[in-house]
Order: C-alpha cells, then structure tokens, then sequence
C-alpha cells in the first residue's frame, strides 16, 4: 500500500482508521525523541526523519538534490512500518536493539536490514522507539554514513 501524499498532513489523513491511533502515537514518539538536526518531511512517499542540507550540503549520494534519509514510518499494506539507518549502519545500535525488545514486546522481533515491521499497531514498543530515536544524532549519523558510503 502506498498512501499516495503531497505532505505529511496529507498522508496522516490518508492512514487507515484501525491505525491512526498507532500510526499517530509512533509519529509524536519519534518527535519527541527527535535529537536537533533531523528534519521532519514527506519522503520517499513516507513521513521520513532527514538531516536537511542546511545542516549537510552534500545530500543523499544517490541524489545529492536529496537531503540525508535517516528514519521513516509508513502505513504498509500489512503492518506499520519504521525505518531507522542507523540499526543497519551499526553493529552495535542493531544489537542493542535486538537484545532491549524482547523486555518491551512478547512476540518475535519482525525486522529486515532497516525496516521493523508491526503488523499488530498496540504491540508496537513505543517506549524502546523512543529510546531508538535518542541513540544517535545528526552528527553521529552523518559521521556513520560518511565512513560506509565509498564516494
């Protein structure tokens, strides 16, 4: 599923009703927990957590016209999903991770290389994501990305 948006307000409105309250709940976690330097915006067709060019010029090596991607979450077809580079950057966040969310959620830890995914929206570990989020800053990952992508 993908929303078809214009802005982040365009695409909250377009989540499915049984998981605006999650969806909603995810988003203001993350805000809160949101170190300075990341930007909130429509990206890649999701609200995605960017280090604008304000704070590093050079952009997305893909397209340098791109501001730095760092988190996302969207509304799937089958579950929520949350995005975050830096657990598939670094070893060590991904371990802490893997290791915390057995003591927050019951039920088996559904994740690829960036992408955690929740197909039940109140099994979500909104507490753990907000200590995510905290984990690493702008600077921390713009340092992380530079070492990784060969330019």
């Amino acid at each position: 599923m993908n929303l078809q948006a214009s802005n982040v307000a365009d695409y909250l409105s377009k989540i499915p009703e049984e998981r605006q309250a999650a969806f909603g709940k995810l988003r203001n976690t993350i805000l809160e927990h949101l170190p300075q330097g990341f930007e909130e915006r429509l990206s890649y067709g999701m609200i995605g957590y960017v280090v604008p060019h304000s704070v590093y010029a050079p952009g997305y090596h893909c397209d340098p016209k791109l501001p730095l991607p760092f988190m996302s979450i969207a509304s799937q077809k089958n579950f929520v999903a949350f995005y975050h580079m830096g657990i598939y950057a670094s070893e060590n966040l991904l371990n802490w991770f893997v290791a915390e969310y057995p003591k927050y959620v019951k039920t088996k830890l559904d994740m690829g290389k960036s992408c955690i995914r929740f197909k039940k929206p109140d099994l979500i570990p909104f507490e753990l994501i907000g200590q995510l989020v905290e984990k690493m800053s702008a600077s921390d990952w713009i340092e992380l990305y530079e070492k990784n992508v060969k330019r």
